[in-house]
């Protein structure tokens, strides 16, 4: 019956081991993922943003946007990067009331979501 338990912790430590590294090394690809896994991660990923995050930063947590726009202003620019976060229309095409724009100032997050874009519109 011993023989038998250390077999057994043996086994369960090595998959816990393998779980740990893979968990710890595993990196989401957002340009691998099919449309509805990327809009639950870039969900979850605008969650955890703080107002300042850097550009770079974001384009580095979500990958590439999938729409853009900018706006040269009296306060300087004005980036406006869309990132698919919810299902509307089953057409093959990501438009922007399907995505969550997240808005920079001078490469950095100064709001996001519908009414930020819709104050930005208004400058």
């Amino acid at each position: 019956m011993s023989k038998m338990l250390k077999v057994v912790l043996i086994g369960f430590a090595i998959y816990a081991a393998a779980a740990a590294l893979v968990l710890h090394l595993y990196q989401a690809d957002p340009e691998n993922m099919s449309w509805q896994e990327r809009e639950t991660f870039n969900l979850k990923q605008i969650g955890r943003l703080d107002l300042g995050t850097q550009k770079d930063d974001v384009i580095r947590l979500l990958g590439s946007p999938d729409i853009s726009e900018a706006k040269a202003t009296d306060d300087g620019e004005v980036l406006i990067l869309f990132y698919r976060t919810h299902h509307v229309k089953s057409d093959g095409i990501t438009t922007r009331d399907e995505c969550t724009p997240m808005l920079f100032k001078d490469g950095a997050l100064i709001a996001w979501g519908a009414d930020a874009y819709s104050e930005y519109q208004s400058f």
